[in-house]
């Protein structure tokens, strides 16, 4: 019997991932604090995304260590730390009431992205093989998690919008701390759930619908590359927080001179902190692994709301404007739609491509009624 080759560390860890955080903080270092020309703001966007492409490599390394489903959690994590990064970086940018809505406008985008552009990329992914091919979820944790979902969602976006003891889709003081622990609660008990009660309701299954581990044929990177990789992630989220402090201008000033609405701001942070994270659930359905993809996209909603509301409800005093959480009639249809058709699509173990297709219509929708609402 012939024995698995061990990866090498230069085989997990690509080059250009272990350049990138210094060269986004050098650039950090370089750009703080100047008005930068055109051409320059350019050259920090390219190295902006090559550091939240490496953060997210090197979170994948290390969830690759832990194994699933704390690797989708580590994963949802990272990738939250940089939206939450984005958000306050752009709001102490240019205070005001241009930015009250900034973080509704992002996390929405958030949820708009994950539980449909790349839910619906991860089953098609999973379901693309032959005629008729049909893609097969583990419903208990698919179905937990989007329920997860639903009352996060319902409770930080949905509610501020009726609540009268505010004007407009203000909360006050006492209600955002209750929406912020409530959130807090919410998310503790799922990661409980995901990773610790009942872990297997979050493994992949096979086509018979038994649990298998998603790191069964592949061999974890050892301990040294994992640490290597923890280290260089904190370096990546540093320059990535910096250096979105240092494009704030440049972005919101693209935004306008596009003549896009100004909460388009917001589906822009979603989209880029979101990339990585889509590409990494569309490689994991395509090998096989669809509840990885699932996990994914569903983890990424729950980090989103359960971790970026709370911080910052929390940092609110300090950033100097009020939180405008309540969306608007024809946000909230999008969102009840998105969150029935979920509903629909995990309420068996198998998924087709009619599926994926509906997500990624509904993702489109969204999209384009973002720019011509």
């Amino acid at each position: 019997m012939s024995k698995t080759a061990p990866q090498s560390p230069r085989a997990l860890l690509p080059r250009w991932t272990t350049w990138a955080p210094a060269v986004g903080l050098i650039t950090l270092a370089l750009t703080w604090h100047k008005d930068l020309p055109v051409a320059i703001s350019v050259l920090v966007a390219i190295v902006l995304a090559l550091s939240v492409l490496s953060a997210v490599e090197h979170a994948e390394v290390v969830a690759a260590r832990v194994g699933e489903p704390f690797g989708s959690l580590i994963l949802a994590v990272a990738v939250t730390v940089i939206e939450v990064g984005l958000i306050i970086m752009l709001m102490t940018s240019s205070p005001g009431e241009s930015t009250q809505s900034l973080a509704r406008d992002t996390v929405f985008s958030a949820v708009m992205i994950t539980c449909n552009a790349i839910l619906g990329l991860a089953i098609l992914a999973g379901t693309g093989g032959g005629k008729g091919e049909t893609g097969r979820i583990n419903e208990e944790g698919s179905a937990a998690a989007l329920g997860t979902v639903v009352v996060l969602s319902a409770l930080t976006l949905v509610v501020p919008r009726f609540t009268t003891s505010a004007n407009g889709a203000f909360l006050t003081g006492s209600q955002l701390a209750f929406e912020a622990a409530a959130a807090i609660v919410v998310y503790v008990v799922f990661v409980m759930t995901q990773s610790i009660q009942h872990r297997d309701f979050f493994l992949p299954v096979n086509t018979k619908g038994r649990v298998i581990d998603a790191s069964a044929h592949a061999d974890p990177p050892p301990t040294k590359v994992a640490l290597i990789s923890l280290g260089l992630l904190m370096c990546a989220l540093v320059a990535v927080v910096g250096l979105a402090k240092v494009e704030s201008p440049a972005i919101e000033a693209g935004v306008a001179a596009a003549n896009l609405p100004a909460s388009f701001v917001g589906v822009v942070i979603a989209v880029v902190v979101l990339a990585p994270e889509t590409i990494a659930a569309f490689n994991a359905s395509k090998r096989g692994h669809l509840q990885v993809g699932i996990n994914l996209a569903f983890g990424s909603a729950i980090a989103s709301i359960g971790l970026t509301i709370p911080t910052l409800a929390a940092l609110s005093p300090l950033l100097h404007t009020k939180l405008e959480l309540g969306l608007g009639n024809l946000q909230i249809v999008l969102l009840v739609t998105t969150l029935v058709l979920g509903a629909l699509t995990v309420s068996g173990q198998r998924v087709t491509r009619l599926h994926g297709a509906l997500h990624m219509v509904m993702a489109a929708a969204f999209i384009f009624l973002s720019i011509v609402p």
